[in-house]
């Protein structure tokens, strides 16, 4: 095996460990330094996702810790963003709550069914979207761009509807495998 397989790995470590440097940063209202690091976060998460594709570099431990990283960024960012009173709490609960309705599905489906082929949807892809423009908006108007408050409630009405769709249409995707799968097994 190349050095090059190891690269999108170490792309997603990378990513790990920007986490708790980017809370801290917000924490410590330095949002033009979080801003910094959450765009550095972005790249490698854009090129080891490139590269694993392009040179056929995946592995099962980049398949769980790719999206692990890439979750745990976002629900770290939106807390502290919540902490430092620029995110309204309400928004940040929902959130959390569609990928725990996430999670919880997928669980309760291994453990009453098999192992689920996890595949993120286009609506779930959208509210992923739409909640990292979101944070990059309130870093930037904090820092660089006040002018960008005017984006701020649209993205919020934005992320909210995406969130609230997108957890629904999980539900509804896992319903419709588990009554399959129910029927496949009578």
């Amino acid at each position: 095996m190349s050095m090059l397989h190891w690269v999108p790995n170490l792309l997603t470590g990378l990513r790990l460990l920007l986490v708790l440097p980017v809370a801290a940063l917000i924490l410590q209202q330095s949002y033009g330094a979080a801003l910094l690091l959450f765009a550095v976060a972005g790249v490698s998460d854009a090129l080891d996702g490139f590269l694993a594709r392009r040179f056929a570099c995946t592995s099962r431990l980049g398949a769980l810790l790719d999206p692990l990283a890439d979750k745990l960024l976002l629900i770290v960012s939106y807390v502290c963003l919540s902490l430092v009173a620029i995110l309204p709490w309400w928004l940040t609960l929902v959130v959390l709550l569609r990928d725990l309705v996430i999670v919880s599905g997928a669980v309760a489906y291994r453990l009453l069914v098999e192992p689920p082929e996890i595949r993120p949807t286009l609506l779930g892809k959208l509210s992923t979207l739409l909640q990292v423009v979101l944070i990059v908006e309130l870093l930037l108007q904090e820092s660089l761009l006040p002018a960008a408050a005017a984006w701020e409630r649209p993205l919020i009405l934005l992320v909210l509807l995406a969130s609230l769709a997108s957890g629904a249409h999980y539900v509804r995707v896992w319903s419709g495998k588990y009554r399959s799968a129910g029927t496949r097994h009578d």
